[in-house]
């Protein structure tokens, strides 16, 4: 693994993150760890509920699908 160093990190930041990692029971390297793995992984991750209206919306399939669509209103039941 590479080893990264971080310079000019501010006494509030560095205590801020010590707290963060107490929190989660890591240790501070860890949670820097984490911290960086979920803000460079958050960037590749895909959308897949957008990316498949995407598809859709560009086959059109969304409207043939809105002309089979029951358009009646629903019927409230009652138990009486």
């Amino acid at each position: 693994m590479t080893a990264v160093t971080i310079r000019k990190l501010t006494p509030e930041v560095h205590q801020a993150l010590r707290d963060r990692a107490k929190t989660h029971g890591h240790s501070t390297e860890a949670e820097i760890r984490l911290i960086l793995e979920t803000a460079v992984l958050a960037d590749m991750t895909v959308n897949w509920v957008d990316e498949l209206q995407a598809i859709g919306n560009q086959a059109q399939i969304t409207t043939e699908f809105e002309n089979l669509r029951d358009k009646t209103p629903a019927r409230i039941w009652t138990f009486d």
